[in-house]
């Protein structure tokens, strides 16, 4: 007898990789496009697990629904868990668990290509080409060989962007709340507080998971000690940055560029095909307008080594908990 799983908000590249993860032949998958709400949380009636990503919405109305359902664990396939109210699942007896290390390369390779796309000018360059467009106007850059990173947040993934800087020949500040000396004396990286981080950095990168203190961390006050010119880049949660604030400082030049992977608004537009549709989020578009802003859509995860470790730690746990054991190491929440 399989084992029957809900799967919410999935894509083809979902499936294909959580189909072929080992133990998936326990499964009986019940992958579903749509994302998890109080109205859709009935899908997973008879379900021992219901697995959610990003911007599924486990709050306690969705969760009181999935309990109702027969569902005993949440599985995020994700490291994030801000969209999970943890208070109401344990109320509700219901273990939560994620994906919290699934590849901290691929994200941070990924905040390498947004940077040098962005003040190389790639994205704009590959348009005119394509178009017969030689010209350079308009497409100067700047060393980062000799420059000055700031990187907040020094986990898996902010150190190794941290390290990726060093290798260009930048200077690297930090800022962490809970700092790891040992690791920065050794790659030849300072932490200091991000008021001076702010101050000083040509290029800021933020790698902190969504919580009240960090929340709109980039916002006018933020932005008015950063240094004039800096580059920002976001590939953690989108709401870490107050966009009306950013599009200001963009407008007035404090900013120099920003490239974001991640957007406070995103849920219903990022991961969607909306190519045909008329772009209802006023301050989205406008972030679009500026030929010194470069967005992708919630992708820095999106590499086959990161969603075969998704898979792998997903179905793992999935098993582990149906047959009464614990998760994981580090992945219950």
């Amino acid at each position: 007898m399989t084992l029957p799983v809900a799967i919410y908000d999935t894509k083809p590249y979902d499936r294909e990789f959580l189909s072929a993860a080992e133990g998936a032949e326990h499964f009986d998958h019940h992958f579903h496009s749509f994302r998890l709400e109080e109205a859709t949380a009935s899908a997973a009636e008879g379900a021992h697990t219901a697995c959610i990503f990003v911007n599924d919405h486990a709050g306690p109305e969705p969760l009181a629904a999935l309990a109702k359902a027969g569902v005993k664990h949440i599985a995020l396939r994700c490291a994030g868990f801000n969209n999970v109210d943890l208070e109401a699942a344990k109320d509700l007896g219901l273990t939560v668990t994620r994906v919290p290390g699934y590849s901290p390369h691929a994200v941070a390779e990924h905040t390498l290509a947004l940077l040098l796309a962005l003040n190389r000018r790639i994205h704009r360059a590959y348009n005119r080409v394509r178009e017969m467009n030689f010209s350079l106007s308009g497409l100067v850059g700047f060393d980062l060989h000799g420059k000055t990173a700031g990187v907040v947040g020094t986990g898996r993934t902010g150190a190794l962007v941290a390290q990726i800087f060093r290798g260009f020949g930048m200077k690297v500040l930090a800022y962490d709340p809970y700092p790891n000396p040992d690791w920065a004396a050794e790659h030849g990286i300072t932490y200091v507080e991000t008021q001076e981080l702010f101050a000083q950095s040509d290029v800021i990168s933020l790698h902190v998971p969504l919580t009240p203190d960090t929340r709109h961390m980039i916002c006018e006050e933020s932005l008015e000690q950063i240094k004039p010119g800096a580059h920002l880049v976001n590939v953690s949660r989108g709401a870490l940055v107050d966009t009306s604030a950013v599009i200001t400082a963009l407008k007035t030049g404090k900013l120099g560029g920003v490239a974001l992977d991640v957007y406070e608004e995103e849920e219903g537009v990022f991961f969607e095909d909306l190519s045909g549709e008329v772009m209802q989020d006023d301050e989205l578009a406008r972030l679009m307008t500026f030929p010194n802003v470069l967005i992708t859509s919630h992708q820095a995860f999106l590499t086959r080594e990161a969603l075969r470790e998704i898979a792998r730690v997903t179905t793992e746990n999935i098993l582990r908990i149906h047959q009464g054991k614990a998760p994981l190491e580090g992945t219950e929440l």
